[in-house]
């Protein structure tokens, strides 16, 4: 079936991703105009349902979007109630005092929430405000006006087959189409990826760089639960091996927040980030608050690291990035969402403004403007420097000249570095096999730490096994005759879920995809070293269905 007989809609403004970026945007855009026409399309199950998040939440995103959410009922249940940093070694740990850290990294007045809870929340508000929300409906392309600009999305594609032909339940989906479209993907999001790639929206900036966050949620001995309370922790288990570090995050109900972050910029391809999360479980401050606790969920997730200097232009004819589609996180603060819903609120005004002039399918510079020279580029400007010179330096550095440039540009407004380069890729990043040992790691207990596939059972993955695999390979000989001799194809340890395998046959080692498995997380589409992997949606609905992450 082509695409000239799908069916279509139009709209004024079509929003892809039921994040808090895109969920900020349908929401403001309805307060501006209750007429308008805004419908926005979510690819799990429910929203919320592929949310995962620290996650600790600065409302200032929130205050300028419903300033009386609380009166609202927003579920910001948990506020701070105390700040720990400390630097692990492999038995003992050093408390970092709070003094002398920059004012910005302090967690006053902010709250530790379930950002899958806040967006179910975000979408009852928007749909009283009149937004349709789709959600089990994945965008899978992208259309195309005449002129080149973007007009909308395919959504809602069902019944292909293994081999990607049709189906006897075949649905061709429809063409959602709009004056502009908003991509709010989250991190490597696919119709991004394109966007980025077609209007060569990254010339003339920094690689984006990312970390790859693992996350359990714990029920714990009631007589150690502090709730509110917020640890951050660097060190050990990694080392040298890669940056990174852990939170632990104190919420209601007796449960925590256990995650782990490990950039992706690291050279050892013998690394296995997972593992590294499930050996930190076993230091002596961790493991005795999670002893006779008992884990509930798992998840994983990319992250933006770039900053600052990796923002690619945010907008193209048609259509603007939003969010961790672009790329906000604050890598000190360990925060995002807050960005993630001013840069929804931006967008909206933007296209508002447009619209009301009478334009439609060109770019919204305003919007572009207001980023980088708002409130987001000003958290971001701050602390453009701290993820690379720990890339670069290592730790310490981090902490001392990262620490010394937050602080200048905290109290002058500048910085003795300027705007430190990145450089490589994640991916360009990794080095030859045979330059570094093998990493000896311990077997999972199953009392603190798990293997892949039982911690994946926690994430509630679902895909349907007769669709096509929506992890693509662009030359299917790369894993077993480029990757497997040069980087002991590090597919097998860079996934957190266990999608990747290298198994021996008749015919030598062969490269098996379990596309069940994933999480979503997008690691293998960002730190493939030969960048062969191609993280496409799936369809809609299939995936993690996260509870309260």
């Amino acid at each position: 079936m082509s695409d000239a007989q799908r069916e279509s809609m139009e709209y004024d403004v079509v929003i892809v991703g039921g994040g808090p970026a895109g969920l900020s945007a349908a929401i403001r855009l309805k307060q501006l105009d209750a007429d308008l026409n805004v419908v926005l399309l979510e690819k799990g199950s429910e929203v919320g349902a592929h949310i995962l998040s620290g996650a600790v939440l600065d409302p200032c995103g929130l205050d300028a979007l419903i300033p009386n959410w609380k009166e609202l009922g927003a579920p910001l249940d948990t506020p701070v109630t105390e700040d720990n940093f400390y630097m692990l070694g492999e038995a003992g740990q050093i408390r970092i005092p709070n003094w002398p850290m920059p004012p910005l990294m302090s967690n006053h007045g902010n709250y530790i929430v379930s950002m899958g809870n806040v967006c179910r929340w975000m979408a009852e508000h928007a749909e009283a405000l009149g937004v349709e929300i789709f959600p089990g409906m994945a965008c899978s392309e992208l259309v195309y006006g005449d002129n080149g600009e973007v007009r909308g999305v395919v959504a809602g594609e069902f019944g292909k087959n293994p081999d990607g032909s049709h189906g006897p339940s075949y649905e061709p989906g429809m063409e959602l189409l709009g004056k502009y479209v908003f991509l709010a993907e989250g991190v490597r999001g696919s119709l991004s990826k394109e966007v980025i790639a077609k209007y060569d929206l990254s010339k003339d900036k920094e690689p984006q760089k990312f970390g790859l966050g693992m996350k359990e949620i714990w029920e714990i001995d009631p007589a150690k639960h502090k709730e509110g309370s917020v640890t951050h922790t660097m060190g050990w288990p990694l080392g040298g091996n890669a940056g990174g570090g852990s939170f632990i995050y104190h919420i209601e109900n007796n449960q925590v927040y256990v995650g782990f972050v490990v950039h992706l910029n690291y050279e050892n391809p013998h690394l296995y980030p997972y593992m590294e999360f499930q050996r930190f479980k076993h230091h002596p401050m961790v493991a005795e608050l999670l002893k006779g606790g008992k884990r509930v969920a798992y998840g994983a997730r990319a992250i933006s690291e770039g900053g600052y200097q990796s923002m690619p232009k945010m907008v193209a004819p048609g259509v603007a990035l939003l969010g961790c589609s672009v790329g906000m996180v604050n890598v000190p603060r360990i925060k995002g969402n807050h960005n993630a819903m001013l840069s929804g609120k931006a967008a909206a005004e933007a296209a508002f403004a447009a619209i009301k002039d009478g334009r439609a399918s060109d770019e919204l510079p305003d919007y572009e403007a207001e980023v980088r020279d708002g409130p987001i580029g000003k958290d971001l400007h701050k602390v453009r420097n701290v993820k690379p010179l720990w890339s670069k330096y290592g730790l310490t550095a981090s902490l001392t000249l990262g620490g010394l440039d937050m602080w200048t540009n905290n109290l002058l407004g500048l910085s003795l570095f300027g705007t430190i380069k990145h450089g490589k890729t994640d991916a360009e990043a990794t080095g030859i096999a045979q330059k570094f040992d093998p990493i000896d790691y311990p077997k999972p207990d199953g009392k603190l730490s798990f293997d892949r596939l039982t911690n994946v059972a926690f994430s509630f993955t679902n895909h349907e096994e007769s669709q096509p695999a929506h992890l693509h390979l662009k030359d299917p000989h790369v894993p077993t005759s480029i990757n497997l001799p040069k980087y002991d194809e590090p597919a097998q340890r860079y996934c957190p879920a266990g999608v990747y395998e290298v198994v021996e046959d008749d015919n030598g080692p062969k490269f098996v995809i379990n596309f069940q498995n994933c999480v979503h997380c997008k690691t293998c589409d960002i730190k493939d070293p030969s960048q062969n992997i191609n993280w496409t949606v799936p369809q809609g609905g299939d995936g993690p269905n996260y509870p309260n992450m």
